[in-house]
């Protein structure tokens, strides 16, 4: 395999708490959110709309134009814990004008721990919850999801990348 390569599986997930956006009786429930407690984490990525726009007498191709951007919604995925934090983010937005926003990253990491690479969000809000789904005769765990509609993705190369480490 290619040292150019890396794990997918070697990941840490932050939530900002001191995101101006979210309600204070939310900070503290978030500080005990811990980096890495997510099993999953999907839908990183985004996408052009574009139009076409055929051209008279040009019938060898078709101008593409551009529309819009738009980013996937990211979704994380843990096992449940004893504390409702994805839960009570979730309802955070229920009852807030705004919703409750954060900030956040998903960081790669090397095998010994050095980031790789780095994804931050903003203006996070928690646009879905789903909660476990159960089954008596099926041994698992109960798993807890989050999506996390979102302002944007920045891609920043972490400091193993950068020769830090």
């Amino acid at each position: 395999m290619s040292d150019d390569v890396q794990n997918a599986f070697r990941f840490l997930v932050t939530l900002d708490p001191f995101d101006a956006f979210v309600p204070r009786e939310l900070i503290a429930t978030a500080l005990e959110l811990a980096p890495g407690a997510f099993q999953s984490c999907t839908g990183l990525g985004g996408e052009l709309e574009v139009t076409g726009y055929p051209e008279g007498g040009r019938n060898d191709y078709v101008h593409q134009l551009p529309v819009r951007h738009s980013w996937g919604r990211i979704t994380l995925s843990k096992g449940i814990a004893r504390d409702p934090i994805l839960f009570a983010w979730y309802e955070a937005g229920l009852f807030g004008s705004l919703g409750a926003r954060r900030d956040g990253a998903i960081i790669m990491q090397t095998p010994q721990g050095i980031p790789t690479m780095i994804w931050t969000f903003t203006g996070g809000l928690a646009a879905r919850w789903s909660g476990p789904d159960f089954n008596a005769g099926q041994d698992g765990l109960a798993i807890e999801s989050i999506e996390i509609a979102h302002q944007g993705i920045k891609a920043v190369p972490g400091p193993a990348l950068l020769g830090f480490a």
